[in-house]
Formats: C-alpha cells, structure tokens, sequence
C-alpha cells in the first residue's frame, strides 16, 4: 500500500476550539499520528452545538465529531504538576504540537516553546490565536466575529447604507487552520533539512486579512476605499430569485445576445440594453425583464441549460442540496464514520486529493480518554495501579 503523506509524523494536539482542532485533523487525515490530549472535563468543543438528535451530551458534539476525525485521545491536566511530567515525557516523542491557548499561558506552566524544544531539539510547536503571539492585542481573546471586524472584511460586506455584514459560519477559524496546516509542513520541511524545529505562530485575524490583499492595495497607492453593494438595482450579476430558490448568472466571457437568448426574454436585445452603461441607466427595467424571466423557471433546469450555452452560472444550494451533491459525491467528498455513541453518520472528509496517496477510511473522533490506558499504560509504562491512582488524583 502506498505511504501516508503524512506517514510516521506523530502530533500532539491541545486545540480546544476549531482552528488548531482543524489544523490536527488535516494532518491526521493524511497519515500522521494525532493524539488529542483534551482537559479532564473534555475539551469546550465538546460543549458546542449542534449535537446529534438534539442531545446536549459530551460525545455528541457534531464541531467535536467532525474537527476531530482519524486521531486518538487522552485527558490530562496541563495544571498538575504529575500531568506536566507527562506531558513533557510524550512531547520526546513527537513531531509536532498544535495548541491554541492565549499566549504565554502554557510557558507560565513550563510547557512553551522554549521549554519544550530543550527536550526536543526538533520539535515544530503550532500556535493558533486570533492576534498571534505578539504585539498589543496578543493578549485579547478572539472570536469569529471579532476576527471578522479586526481584519477589515466585515467592512466590505453587506450593501449600503446597513450595518457590516459578517459571513457566515466560522470562516476564519477554518482559515487558521488550513494556515496552520501549511504552516507546520513547511516547518517540517524544513527541520527535514536542518534537524531544528520552530515555533509557528498563526493569527487568524491576519489569514482572514490577507484574503483582502486587492483592498489593502487599493488604499496605500490610490486613497481608494472597496464599497459595499448598492441595496437597489441591478439584479442581473447578483443573486437572482427563480421558481425554486435562487441562482446567480453572470456574462463571463459570454456575449449579452448569448445571455438574452438564455433568459428567453427578446427584450433584453433592445438597444437600451446594448452595452454596459445603458444597462446601468436601466436596472429597474432590467430587473423587472429578469424576474419576469426568471420566475417559473426551476433553477437546476436553469443549471443544466447554462452548462450547455456555456454561460458562467451558479445555484444557490441548500444544505440538503450540498449533502446529495452529485459533484460532491462523485469526489467522495462526504464518507461514513461509525461512532461509538452516535451512530453511522456521513461526514465530509477528503479536502483534497493526492495522486500517489489514495485516502483511506476515516475513523471517528476519540470519546473522552478513550486511549488513556494505551498512551499511558502500553506507551509510557505506567502501571495500571497507576493509572488508577492518576485518575483518583485529577491529574487524567
């Protein structure tokens, strides 16, 4: 069988929320051995909804089920003095550590970088906040919304005259862990060629900031500021209401007589509607063509005559829609995981593919110390007496 591309890295991962849980998974996904090490009450993803049959339980979190695929787990308290020497003891034996906790907090306990990286030399120790590790905000907690303001896009989105509009979801934790991911592989690149480690230092407030590279460009060398959409007009380009839903068609390199015939209306080949700018003049008229087109047309009939005009087109999928995706599916993007607690669920697994190293079948996310007796009792040598009187003593 062809090797993991990720095969034989080992990965401690203290990630209590999405962006390092995230960042962990993805190298878990392609191979490397990932050990969850969550506090003894349970990592606060595990606290976070939605839970599966509405259920408020600790092994029920979907976030938790999803951002924690293909990696084993353990509890330890980071706070004890027993459960530092632990920690410390497996960090010998791995590659890699993603954490996400404010910055210096693990260093107060002796566990930051610097500490760590005397035991091991070659150690790429992943950290993931909302500020990064330095500066003046370094020190304020982060949340999706307020990396959304921080790093300008929430100033471009939405129409207006209204409020910023923050995208859905929880983008920029995504952002900062696909970064993290990245991030860390070019470290271990590079400890590949120098035998040395580093410390990885992910802001998720600059990933999202550097998707708005062509506004940041704009202001510096014109004085220009990127508005938000108008809230009236110009319907065509923009999402579009149709029978079923919504759609959004768009000229791409087609020619306007190529999209009136399209849309079936002969209207739209009228001279007012010529060019650009007499489009412009005109988008209330516009408007009124397009919906009246549009109007009791189905959206994936819509789809599939767009494919075949070769017109730039696009369907406003329900989450219904996107889980029975046939592009989706054809990629095997969404796979089956049995959970021991939930259940055969469909999840989204493979993000992206590498020709020489075929995906293998997702595991489920670890139950709550789940590999305790492994880690500690097969790998470290603790006795099961032991390991009994760490549990007596909070220190697992």
């Amino acid at each position: 069988m062809t090797e993991s591309v990720l095969g034989g890295v080992k990965v401690l991962d203290l990630s209590e929320g999405i962006a390092g849980s995230f960042c962990a998974r993805l190298m878990a996904d392609y191979g490397a051995d990932v050990l969850k090490i969550e506090p003894i009450v349970g990592a606060a993803l595990r606290r976070m909804g939605p839970f599966h049959h509405d259920d408020p339980h600790a092994e029920k979190s979907l976030f938790f089920l999803v951002l924690n695929l293909n990696k084993m787990g353990v509890t330890l308290n980071l706070e004890n003095k027993t459960g530092q020497t632990i920690f410390k003891r497996l960090v010998e034996y791995v590659d890699v550590v993603v954490e996400s906790y404010r910055p210096g907090y693990l260093s107060s306990l002796g566990l930051g970088y610097e500490d760590l990286r005397m035991l091991n030399p070659g150690l790429v120790m992943t950290s993931i906040t909302s500020f990064g590790q330095e500066g003046p905000y370094s020190q304020y907690k982060g949340e999706e919304i307020v990396d959304y303001a921080m790093s300008m896009i929430m100033s471009v989105s939405g129409v207006q005259g209204r409020e910023p509009l923050k995208h859905g979801g929880f983008q920029s934790q995504y952002e900062g862990g696909l970064f993290g991911a990245g991030a860390t592989s070019m470290a271990m690149f590079a400890k590949d060629q120098t035998g040395q480690g580093e410390h990885v230092d992910v802001s998720t407030v600059e990933c999202v900031a550097s998707t708005m590279m062509a506004a940041q460009t704009i202001y510096p060398f014109m004085g220009g500021i990127q508005g938000r959409r108008k809230p009236e007009g110009g319907l065509f380009e923009n999402i579009t209401p149709c029978e079923d839903g919504y759609v959004i068609l768009q000229t791409g390199g087609s020619t306007w007589e190529e999209v009136a015939k399209f849309v079936g209306d002969p209207q739209l080949l009228e001279p007012r509607f010529a060019n650009g700018t007499l489009r412009a003049q005109s988008v209330d008229e516009l408007d009124r063509i397009m919906l009246g087109a549009l109007e009791d047309k189905s959206k994936w009939d819509l789809f599939s005559g767009a494919a075949e005009s070769r017109l730039l087109f696009g369907v406003v999928q329900t989450p219904s829609e996107l889980a029975q995706c046939p592009q989706l599916e054809s990629r095997n993007f969404y796979r089956e995981v049995d959970h021991p607690v939930m259940g055969k669920l469909r999840v989204p697994t493979e993000l992206f593919k590498f020709s020489g190293s075929p995906y293998q079948s997702p595991a489920p996310s670890p139950t709550l110390g789940q590999d305790n007796r492994e880690i500690y009792v097969e790998g470290l040598g603790y006795t099961q007496q032991e390991l009994c009187q760490l549990r007596q003593l909070n220190v697992i």
